[in-house]
């Protein structure tokens, strides 16, 4: 009987149901060790990279974080189960600041998040606290909460206000989006305008120069701009930091007295079902909550640092509710008094709502200057200190201003970009000085990772006043194609099919092999990223950009071009000929079995369609017949010379686009997304800087554009256009004024 829940005298075998709770309570307590472990790591990630108001990188609000935090509160959610001792009752106490560490924390993340997604995620942050706060209310009645009732209840206040504040900070963050993402287009339209004024007058400075003056402008509207760092810089995220920092010194007060002067407590006897689990719940939710304090804290102490008293209510706190006061009812009723009733309703609702955002903003603004008066001798000895370090450092001082104007850009005002709202005039010159060697660092950290194999296969391409010659001699017109029509291309299929050629070559050391492909691995990420920022609204080149991707993880992990294995066929073969006829054949037979198997369709499908193994196929054929047209009495030694410089030539050419790619990164991203788009920007440029000074000296003073977004094909037509590149002799008119040519033009000039 005892099997189906009963004892042998038929009674209810209660025993039962309570051996899954220390099960229940590891789980709760790896549930928060996993949000301490976020926090943590957003802790860190802030302090590494000198961001001081912390973003939300890895602890954000969203479905997951959301499940844990739900599992997490379990303590506070349980209505019946007895908690006697004293660690049970401080579990209880821990899980109710834990959720309040928790919304001062993550509610810069709700910047990172699209504007359908944020209330979304404030709903559901809203039901949790709020059935958290119903659940603890109860359990004051049943008894199971019956110790630190002033701590709770504070706990409490505190819990409603944090949610009160996440749900402004929610309702005004789209509007601050908005205004921020007009201001900064209309400041890249007039730096844009400026340019085009000022080029006929002015020499073009050096391109990396210049690349790093751009990109420090777009560095200080993208990261002024950030959704995440308005939030963090906010009246209403800020005071979080105050709250934060007070629910961890109620239960820091709670934990030591407890155990400190235990006779104030009455703790009752018996046994907890969670057992020694609670234990163990209560020293990570404690950790967590110190941790988690960190960061609010340090958002709050900046912003009393730098805010000025003023208890002024700025428009865009109230101007999407007072819209949607002012706006018709999203639904139609037939009946006009029901609807003037409705509408009425809706008015006297948000007019409710507004006064309520009202004073939630000069409350969170009388926090401010609460802090700023109790804290005021902080501030005092942190001016003292300043005072005494200017007194006694002046030599140190004046070096080091010398050094700092020696960089690039540091003589730049950089004051009108910083994008800021209105109030927070007073934040501009501390966000400059904050901001302004952030550039300069990441271009430094990029360049301590610099493709040096990548470099060194440059070094060796054919000049730019060659017009990277080899981009025109891997493809003959001459070739018989498999296809009537043109096939799309990419940069990184051809590269990737040269260097499965050059690996199925006999006789050719393995270390030669090795190194090229190593330096293949470290060059197709700068291609990639090429690929995928140059212009291409008809999509052709995706196919082929997925081909080169496919066939070369079989070459560098397998080496295999698609399932021809290279490495057996350089051990077949004695000369370079019949190796290119195999690989020939082997792409011919692939294309005439899709042909074959699809020859109703094939016809009347674009080659952009076309599988990406068939893209791969026709690549490889073509190549290979125009290697065995144009070098057909080649030694191997010879053709790998001749293919490692085609190679070489095609990354040359394309690696042109890169200035042009850096500066269109920073202006096709979302604004949530732009922060991180300008610093992987600024990090490439860092990387590639060696290589695009290279390119500069050897031919850009005599080029008049460098590289407007030019694809592969554009430099196969210029070179089908002309047997060898031609050369266009500029008049003395002509060299004082540059002309800029369009994006799918490729024209050189020299003197």
């Amino acid at each position: 009987m005892s099997y189906y829940g009963c004892k042998v005298d038929g009674y209810l075998d209660e025993t039962r149901f309570t051996r899954p709770m220390p099960w229940i309570g590891i789980y709760i307590a790896a549930a928060s060790l996993a949000c301490l472990i976020a926090m943590a790591a957003d802790l860190i990630h802030g302090i590494r990279n000198r961001k001081l108001w912390f973003p939300c990188k890895y602890f954000r609000l969203n479905a997951t974080s959301l499940s844990l935090i739900a599992v997490g509160m379990k303590l506070s959610m349980d209505l019946n189960t007895p908690m006697p001792h004293r660690d049970d009752q401080l579990a209880k106490l821990s899980s109710s600041a834990f959720i309040c560490t928790i919304i001062g924390n993550s509610m810069p993340s709700l910047g990172a998040n699209e504007n359908k997604e944020i209330m979304t995620n404030v709903v559901a942050m809203g039901i949790l606290v709020i059935t958290m706060i119903a659940n603890i209310c109860i359990q004051y009645v049943t008894g199971v909460i019956y110790e630190f009732w002033l701590d709770h209840d504070a706990m409490l206040l505190v819990m409603l206000f944090l949610l009160m504040t996440m749900t402004s900070s929610a309702l005004t963050l789209p509007k601050m989006k908005q205004y921020l993402e007009m201001k900064y287009d209309q400041v890249v339209m007039e730096e844009c305008s400026n340019q085009i004024g000022d080029e006929e007058d002015q020499e073009a400075s050096q391109v990396t120069n210049k690349l790093t003056c751009d990109l420090m402008k777009y560095w200080m509207m993208a990261h002024t701009s950030s959704p995440q760092f308005v939030l963090g810089r906010s009246v209403t995220c800020t005071s979080s930091g105050a709250f934060c920092l007070l629910t961890a010194f109620v239960l820091a007060k709670a934990v030591v007295t407890s155990y400190l002067m235990p006779m104030t407590y009455k703790f009752c006897a018996g046994n907890c079902d969670y057992k020694w689990t609670t234990v163990l719940i209560l020293i990570i939710q404690v950790a967590a909550v110190g941790i988690g304090t960190i960061a609010p804290a340090f958002r709050w102490f900046v912003a009393i640092k730098t805010a000025k008293r003023r208890f002024k209510v700025e428009s865009y706190w109230t101007e999407r509710l007072v819209v949607i006061k002012e706006s018709p009812l999203g639904f139609r009723i037939g009946n006009r008094h029901f609807r003037k009733m409705a509408h009425d309703a809706k008015v006297l609702v948000l007019s409710l709502c507004i006064k309520l955002q009202i004073g939630i903003v000069l409350m969170s603004k009388a926090t401010q200057f609460i802090s700023i008066t109790l804290i005021r001798w902080i501030f005092s000895c942190c001016d003292y200190c300043k005072m005494l370090k200017s007194k006694f450092g002046n030599t140190v001082s004046c070096i080091s201003s010398g050094r700092r104007e020696s960089k690039p850009g540091s003589k730049l005002d950089l004051r009108r970009f910083v994008l800021h709202l209105e109030g927070e005039d007073e934040l501009v010159e501390a966000m400059v000085k904050d901001n302004r060697d952030a550039t300069n660092h990441w271009i430094r950290v990029g360049e301590k990772k610099q493709p040096k194999d990548l470099i060194e296969l440059i070094e060796k391409s054919s000049s730019m006043l060659e017009g990277f010659k080899g981009v025109g001699e891997f493809d003959s017109d001459r070739v018989l194609s498999l296809h009537d029509g043109e096939t799309p291309n990419s940069w990184s299929l051809p590269l990737v099919t040269l260097a499965s050629i050059i690996v199925a070559l006999p006789t050719i050391k393995k270390s030669l092999i090795k190194k090229l492909i190593g330096t293949i691995n470290e060059g197709l990420p700068y291609v990639k990223f090429i690929d995928d920022n140059l212009d291409d609204k008809e999509g052709k080149s995706i196919k082929a950009r997925k081909a080169a991707d496919t066939v070369w993880l079989g070459v560098d992990l397998y080496g295999k071009w698609l399932d021809v294995d290279l490495y057996k066929l350089s051990l077949q073969n004695k000369n370079p000929k019949e190796t290119l006829e195999m690989l020939a054949d082997a792409a011919k037979i692939r294309y005439e079995k899709f042909k074959a198997k699809y020859i109703h369709i094939c016809n009347r499908v674009s080659p952009s369609s076309w599988p990406i193994k068939v893209l791969a196929s026709n690549s490889m054929f073509r190549i290979s017949q125009t290697i065995l047209l144009n070098h057909n009495d080649h030694t191997s030694e010879r053709l790998f010379e001749t293919l490692t410089s085609m190679i070489s030539d095609i990354f040359g050419a394309c690696l042109t686009n890169l200035p042009y790619v850096i500066s269109t990164k920073c202006l096709k991203s979302s604004i949530e997304e732009r922060e991180d788009s300008v610093r992987d920007a600024v990090y490439i440029l860092g990387k590639t800087k060696k290589i695009i000074e290279m390119i500069e000296k050897r031919a850009f003073p005599n080029l008049d554009f460098f590289c407007r977004g030019t694809n592969i094909e554009d430099w196969q037509s210029m070179h089908k256009q002309n047997s060898s590149l031609s050369f266009v002799q500029p008049s003395v008119e002509d060299e004082t004024k540059p002309t800029l040519p369009k994006s799918s033009e490729l024209r050189l000039v020299i003197d």
